[in-house]
């Protein structure tokens, strides 16, 4: 079997492969490459040793079979054969479920996630969205500290598991989303630098170093990240990719690098004939990300639009603290103009950045299904101090008001697990590192933020103390019985009124039409025929529709059409979606 390795500051590389010992040669076809034959099957268990330091595992390596700091096992992809075929599933029309393998079931596993996913069929849910699956240290954590790009972390399953997950979601029906990092590595277990410049001083993130992607030696980097996000689309039949915080991408060359892996999975999606597709979380609501390359953009096939979270967030808690202040100085105008606009933000100051923010988007150019909208994240339950879920505080028909925005409003809609029968468990931080001293480091760190928020240490969790993952794991036994049965009924209606209602899906953005009444606390949109009327208010309201002949799809509590003089009129907390052609 050939392997190789990049090293282009080495003078000496060898492979240590199971037990023995070999010297790689200079590969003369490719500048700073080490190649060389050894015998190995599935499972071999190798590493490289550069100029003669410690055997590490390898960069590209497809199976860490004892964790990060391990040696790498050879993974033969043929081997695994696929039951489901088909074309896949795109992103226009879809409903997003975002995953978390560790906490969606008390095994924490891939396997035991799989056996859950006729939950999500039964749901209506078109994709299943995984936070990140690659190898970090310990047992449970987030996922965000991966490293080894190309593995699946052993915990979960390891690649079989993600093989049979993919291949059994693909028998129901479901895509597969899976979340990538490519802005940077885990501090602990990441061998790259030993290899060569994986990083660069140039720029720097939130995380230390930034990716070397337009520094010396960028060339092999890039092409690092490019076979890591092709291969979980070619080799696990994953549908589409989430790309983890974009912004911090520190690329000052020509053809940027989102532009580059665009181009990329466009190239295997015509020669695959799956329709794979790109989604960006990305905080500079610049239009651009989502653009095609064809027209200058960097050509993602959509992005998260945290603007939308924030104005419904502010609505519904009237927290104003951060990034919500500018939302909550009048929520309900803020979300009037996400919902025809797409960004709050799109040139206006923001007084959290202290400074003017975002551009316009085109709305004749730009189809509200390359919006992602959301009322909750693993980001932003998981980054409060105790990890609360908006049904901690709010009413069962509040929850209901925020999923009918979310699930009518004209962008891709994307749940959090549990959101849809309002789980009662929180979901909180936590981490698994084996070094005592960064695990000292990540709990003093996160009581330090906190307590400048007003926070008693007391009462953040321990990130390290395994209950607190245990918290975090979905109740399975919550959907049977009572708010929770009523809200799961609430969006299974609502995500099947996508399917039947061909606005709904409309990717017109012009076509939402708002109206509101701040001091009331109701807001109603139409898009097509379709009308859809929330109130959050503590005292029934009269909602003005207009005259004509109108029917109600769907309510949270009882209400009729509206009467004569197109009043109609909505409970306290409640909502309904009526068609008024």
């Amino acid at each position: 079997m050939q392997f190789e390795v990049w090293a282009p500051q080495a003078d000496r590389v060898t492979l240590h492969c199971d037990g023995a010992t070999h010297a790689l040669e200079r590969d003369p076809r490719r500048a700073g490459w080490w190649a060389g034959e050894a015998a190995a099957e599935d499972g071999t268990r190798y590493g490289f040793a550069v100029d003669d330091g410690p055997v590490l595992p390898d960069p590209r390596s497809r199976r860490q079979p004892d964790g990060p700091d391990g040696l790498s096992a050879v993974v033969d992809h043929g081997r695994y054969a696929w039951r489901a075929a088909g074309p896949g599933r795109g992103l226009p029309g879809a409903v997003l479920y975002e995953l978390h393998v560790g906490t969606y079931t008390a095994e924490g596993t891939l396997d035991a996630a799989a056996e859950r996913l006729d939950h999500l069929v039964e749901l209506g849910v078109t994709h299943v969205e995984l936070m990140p699956l690659c190898p970090f240290p310990g047992r449970h954590g987030w996922g965000y500290e991966g490293v080894s790009l190309w593995a699946v972390h052993e915990p979960y399953g390891g690649p079989e598991s993600l093989k049979r997950f993919v291949d059994r979601a693909h028998e129901l029906g479901l895509g597969v989303v899976l979340d990538v990092v490519h802005n940077h590595l885990g501090p602990s277990g990441n061998y790259l630098p030993a290899f060569g410049p994986y990083f660069t001083e140039t720029h720097h993130t939130p995380w230390g170093s930034a990716v070397n992607l337009d520094a010396p030696g960028s060339d092999e980097v890039r092409a690092y990240l490019l076979g890591s996000a092709l291969a979980w689309l070619r080799d696990y039949r994953v549908d589409g990719l989430r790309l983890d915080a974009v912004h911090a991408l520190c690329d000052t060359r020509a053809c940027h690098f989102l532009e580059e892996l665009s181009a990329a999975v466009a190239a295997l999606a015509a020669e695959s004939g799956r329709p794979l597709f790109l989604v960006g979380e990305s905080d500079l609501n610049d239009p651009r990300v989502i653009t095609a390359r064809a027209e200058h953009g960097l050509g993602l096939d959509a992005q998260w639009n945290d603007d939308f979270h924030h104005a419904l967030h502010t609505a519904l808690t009237g927290e104003s603290q951060g990034y919500y202040a500018d939302f909550a100085r009048d929520p309900f105008a803020a979300l009037a103009k996400t919902l025809t606009s797409g960004f709050f933000h799109d040139g206006t100051y923001s007084s959290f950045r202290g400074r003017h923010h975002g551009r316009p988007l085109d709305r004749a150019r730009v189809a509200g299904h390359r919006l992602l909208g959301y009322t909750q994240t693993h980001d932003q339950v998981g980054n409060r101090a105790q990890g609360d879920r908006l049904s901690a505080t709010l009413s069962p028909g509040l929850l209901a008001c925020a999923a009918t925005l979310t699930l009518t409003a004209p962008f891709t809609p994307m749940l959090f697990m549990g959101e849809e029968w309002a789980a009662g468990t929180p979901w909180q931080f936590f981490t698994d590192h084996t070094d005592p001293d960064l695990a000292e480091a990540v709990r003093r760190g996160r009581r330090r933020e906190f307590a400048a928020h007003g926070w008693a240490e007391e009462d953040v969790p321990d990130p390290q103390d395994p209950a607190t993952r245990r918290r975090s794991c979905l109740d399975w036994s919550e959907p049977e019985r009572e708010p929770h049965a009523r809200v799961l009924a609430w969006y299974r209606r609502l995500i099947a009124l996508r399917r039947e209602q061909p606005d709904l899906t409309d990717p017109d953005l012009a076509d939402t039409k708002v109206a509101y009444d701040a001091a009331a606390r109701w807001l109603a949109f139409r898009r097509g025929d379709v009308r859809v009327a929330v109130n959050l208010g503590k005292e029934p309201a009269a909602i003005p529709l207009g005259t004509g002949r109108a029917e109600v799809l769907a309510a949270w509590d009882t209400v009729t059409a509206p009467d004569a003089d197109g009043v109609l009129r909505v409970p306290a907390e409640s909502c309904v979606v009526l068609t008024q052609p």
